[in-house]
């Protein structure tokens, strides 16, 4: 079999697996999207959220694009894969001179916004973005427990209680936990440091160098806002568990993850420090499965049809951006069935491999 019908077996795989999830969220609510499954008052969404494609994506292969299907330049939603960014902010920051040392703890620069009790005032960056702070409290009126025991898809553990029941917490950086909650507290965390609001920041330092489409958005809560120096700023979430979210293009997705594939450097600039995006694909010491807000492969079963080499941005809804340094590459599919990743993954290395 030729490579181009290596890609075009791939594709077709990923076309007949669409996500069960109606196009339109109004359709039916309780089929579309994750807030459904929170016990109320919090099983409602804070934000926007707006009809869907089908199934599209993007291959880069050693820098240029070798394949495109389903509607690549549209911006949808893409729920988790968010998480990334603020990583990659995270990065902006240490580049700034803003963020020194991701072992501090956050409270030692951000002040006010829930980091000052006992507990949380040993939550530090890296706790935040390993998703092993503990951290404990409500954000925007959505408090950390609506999500303690929550089991995620990729999560090689088995689960380990009921989601939302109660749970004592750990010291932070003891236990890893999936957590939305936690992860919309660095993002304010991140508002609060920069000063600025996050859109404009990823937008300055990622999305234009990188010559990005404008149609991409990122939106927070309708309730999610804060006073910056006079300035009324919106903080926006780490994905759209309750609307909100960044919608982008799978063009774009594909960028941004070549970025990461080259340590940070597009077109001779340094765009994040290639030490920060090296430790992104990291492992955490106690979820080896998990970098910083990237899931990994070290051991090969995460993502079977990867190599161990892979890391991925994961959303719900069947959102995937797949960097493979082992074939130089980037893969970037949407609104596919994530049942049916391994499949996608093993037919698309196949075909990277014999590019």
């Amino acid at each position: 079999m030729h490579t181009s019908e290596r890609f075009a077996a791939a594709i077709d795989f990923a076309l007949s697996h669409e996500i069960g999830w109606p196009r339109d969220p109004a359709a039916d609510p309780a089929a579309w999207g994750l807030h459904h499954a929170d016990p109320p008052p919090y099983n409602r969404l804070r934000g926007p959220v707006h009809a869907r494609g089908g199934v599209s994506g993007v291959v880069r292969q050693r820098g240029h694009v070798v394949a495109a299907w389903g509607e690549p330049d549209r911006a949808d939603l893409t729920f988790s894969v968010a998480k990334t960014y603020l990583a990659m902010l995270g990065g902006v920051a240490h580049g700034r001179g803003l963020l020194p040392d991701p072992d501090e703890p956050v409270v030692a620069r951000v002040r006010g916004i829930g980091f000052e009790s006992a507990h949380n005032r040993a939550v530090t960056w890296r706790h935040l973005l390993e998703q092993t702070s503990e951290w404990e409290g409500s954000n925007f009126g959505i408090p950390d427990t609506v999500d303690r025991y929550r089991h995620v898809q990729h999560e090689p553990r088995p689960p380990q209680g009921r989601k939302g029941d109660a749970r004592a917490l750990q010291a932070p950086g003891s236990h890893w936990e999936y957590n939305d909650v936690r992860i919309n507290q660095l993002s304010l965390a991140l508002l609060h440091l920069f000063q600025q609001p996050l859109p404009e920041v990823f937008d300055e330092a990622l999305m234009q160098p990188l010559e990005c489409s404008a149609g991409w958005r990122w939106r927070g809560y309708d309730d999610a806002w804060v006073n910056l120096g006079g300035r009324r700023v919106q903080s926006v979430p780490g994905g759209s568990h309750w609307g909100g979210g960044v919608s982008i293009s799978a063009r774009d997705q594909s960028r941004l993850g070549q970025l990461l594939l080259d340590d940070g450097r597009h077109a001779g600039r340094e765009l994040l420090p290639s030490t920060w995006v090296r430790r992104m694909r990291e492992p955490c010491a106690i979820a080896p499965y998990y970098g910083w807000l990237v899931w990994l492969n070290g051991d090969g079963r995460v993502f079977p049809g990867a190599s161990t080499q892979a890391y991925c941005m994961v959303g719900a809804g069947g959102h995937l951006v797949w960097v493979e340094p082992a074939h130089h590459a980037v893969v970037v599919v949407r609104w596919m069935d994530p049942a049916h990743t391994p499949g996608f993954m093993r037919r698309i290395s196949e075909a990277l491999g014999s590019n």
